[in-house]
């Protein structure tokens, strides 16, 4: 696919992928979603890539939805958009390496929604984080599915009942971001945070990932039972076994990824 609304690099492991369309503040309309769908499918498969970054061209992160696209059509439209909108942000969580969101700037509605459903988030001492649809009539529910997930229950309805924007300090002391750092360091910390994760195995990466969002909506007792059992075929691996054994003759090893 010919790229016309992001952009993509790699540095080693990490694989950058880029909204740019900063014109529309990276907005999600219908073409980007595509391209973006398009390219985590690629990603999926692709085993020199052990982490994603999503981060975005110009001052802000992502205003949502392209609200252009989003009057005088029906509902088959508007359902075509969120069907497509939700099947990208389900990528995410599909996808089997990690994913960190690098916001800077404003993260609105989906925009958020898209930070919140990242597995990992650095976010500039800028940004500010909002579910402002209710000031237009719009209540952001498919937001809130992955905002609920993220905070707590009496965070989240404040933010999604009042609309208000949540600056990055109070969004990491809502357990929203992970980190929050300097502007002028966004790129370097989002990276050293990448490069760190991505010295793992990428079998165990993903192994633990999927396990993570599989046990998160268990009972304490099923969680265990899968996780019993994923660890148990987890040690079954090449890299488990090789990790194992250069711990206990301290030595090193390469990660085969399997």
């Amino acid at each position: 696919m010919d790229y016309q609304e992001i952009l993509f690099s790699q540095d080693a492991s990490v694989g950058y992928l880029t909204l740019n369309n900063p014109s529309k503040i990276n907005a999600l309309s219908k073409q980007m979603i595509k391209e973006i769908s398009h390219l985590l499918n690629r990603i999926s498969t692709d085993e020199s890539i052990k982490v994603l970054v999503i981060k975005a061209t110009g001052s802000n992160f992502c205003a949502g939805h392209y609200l252009a696209e989003m009057v005088d059509a029906g509902v088959k439209e508007y359902r075509t958009i969120f069907d497509q909108c939700t099947r990208m942000m389900m990528m995410l969580h599909e996808l089997p390496q990690p994913v960190i969101a690098q916001v800077r700037g404003i993260a609105t509605a989906a925009g958020c929604q898209l930070a919140a459903w990242c597995d990992l988030v650095v976010a500039a001492e800028d940004a500010r984080f909002s579910t402002p649809g209710v000031k237009i009539g719009l209540f952001c529910t498919t937001p809130m599915a992955a905002i609920t997930r993220s905070i707590g229950r009496k965070a989240a309805m404040e933010m999604l009942l009042t609309g208000r924007e949540f600056p990055a300090a109070e969004a990491k002391e809502l357990g929203l971001v992970n980190r929050v750092v300097p502007l002028d360091s966004l790129d370097a910390e989002t990276t050293e945070l990448a490069n760190d994760i991505a010295k793992a195995s990428g079998f165990a990466l993903s192994v633990g990932k999927q396990g993570f969002y599989a046990q998160a909506d268990m009972t304490d007792a099923q969680a265990f039972h899968y996780a019993k059992n994923t660890i148990v075929m987890n040690n079954c691996s090449e890299d488990a076994q090789d990790g194992i054994s250069a711990f206990l003759n301290k030595s090193t090893t390469t990660w085969k990824n399997r």
